[in-house]
């Protein structure tokens, strides 16, 4: 039994070192993982790689593509503010990977695109008069026309803001023809003896692709030129305007937009579908 006694003093001795060896790997696992030095090389490599170089905060990762859910969950995994060399470089693989997918054509990056946002002019007072109930349901049918009007011309849905909606398009022609067909789709609606009324706003313009999002000075601007057009109204920044093709709509003359946040050298014009003369119906 002695020999016994002493053969488990011994095991328990040789788990006990062990455990201190393992221990002692994993402070300095910890320690290197969070030295200035190397954090400073992980972050200096994140900016050599496309892509984000911030990728991981909640701004960049708001999308559903799967880097960017990805990214959600490393971050919920890192329970802890120290920071950490090994989570830099595995923000850095999926910084790359979005990189990457936004250079297949599956986000726009850095490119040209036209933005476009639809407001319903009166809807928040008819809201307030009929309830919660018809409001949603408008909501819903609008969404519907919007949505089929977006797809139908290439477009993406960025996001539905209450009862309005901003989608992106590769091409002004394509953004201006998916609100006028959403407009025109508008008088099939009627919800408690109320119609909607659309109102659009189009500019074309280099913004920033944050996760699902887009965010900058030309967002800012679409969203004053959806501000400044009337019921029923295609409203197009001049920029747009000259992208679009004149066999495919009419273009008003050109207005200097006065509005506060408004570039003074921006200037909008009603664009609408041509009028066909008698001749041409016959």
């Amino acid at each position: 039994m002695a020999a016994f006694a002493v053969v488990g003093e011994e095991l328990e001795g040789t788990r006990d070192k062990e455990e201190r060896r393992l221990a002692r790997i994993r402070a300095r696992a910890v320690k290197a993982d969070s030295a200035p030095q190397l954090l400073a090389v992980a972050r200096w490599l994140r900016k050599q790689l496309p892509g984000d170089e911030r990728f991981g905060d909640p701004l960049s990762t708001a999308g559903d593509a799967p880097p960017e859910v990805i990214a959600r969950r490393v971050q919920a995994l890192q329970r802890t503010d120290r920071p950490s060399v090994a989570h830099e470089l595995g923000l850095g693989a999926l910084q790359v990977w979005q990189g990457f997918s936004e250079a297949a054509g599956r986000g726009r990056g850095f490119e040209e695109v036209a933005l476009l946002f639809t407001d319903l002019v009166g809807f928040s007072s008819w809201a307030l008069e009929v309830g919660d109930e018809p409001a949603i349901e408008l909501l819903r049918e609008v969404g519907h026309v919007l949505d089929e009007a977006i797809a139908e011309h290439d477009g993406a849905v960025v996001k539905h803001l209450g009862d309005g909606t901003m989608a992106v398009f590769q091409h002004s022609n394509d953004a201006v023809l998916a609100a006028l067909d959403a407009r025109d789709g508008m008088g099939e609606i009627e919800v408690a003896g109320h119609r909607p009324r659309l109102r659009s706003g189009v500019h074309a313009g280099k913004p920033r692709k944050l996760g699902g999002d887009y965010l900058g000075v030309d967002v800012n601007i679409a969203a004053r030129v959806v501000d400044a057009a009337k019921p029923q109204q295609v409203l197009v920044s001049e920029v747009s305007c000259h992208a679009l093709d004149p066999e495919l709509f009419e273009i008003a003359k050109a207005k200097r937009l006065k509005a506060p946040g408004a570039p003074k050298e921006l200037r909008v014009a009603e664009v609408e579908r041509p009028q066909r003369s008698p001749e041409s119906t016959v």
